[in-house]
C-alpha cells in the first residue's frame, strides 16, 4: 500500500519537523519515498500486465485467422 506508506511518511516528517527531529524527518521521507517507488513498481506491473493481455490476444486472433 503505497498510499499510506506516503501518508504516514508524511506525517513524520511533519512530525519531525515539529519537534525538531532530524532523525524523524529523516525515517518519514525515507517512508513517503519508499511508498512512491511502490506506486511507481505497481502501475509499471500493470502495464506489463495488460501488454501481456494485449500480445495474447493479439496471437491467438493470428492463430484463429492462419490456422
Amino acid at each position: 500500500m503505497g498510499w499510506l506508506d506516503k501518508l504516514m511518511g508524511r506525517s513524520k516528517e511533519t512530525v519531525g519537523t515539529a519537534t525538531d527531529s532530524p532523525a524523524m524527518r529523516e525515517e518519514g521521507r525515507h517512508q513517503e519515498a519508499a511508498g512512491e517507488a511502490e506506486d511507481r513498481a505497481s502501475a509499471a506491473e500493470d502495464r506489463a500486465q495488460a501488454e501481456r493481455e494485449r500480445a495474447a490476444k493479439e496471437s491467438a486472433e493470428a492463430d484463429r485467422l492462419n490456422p
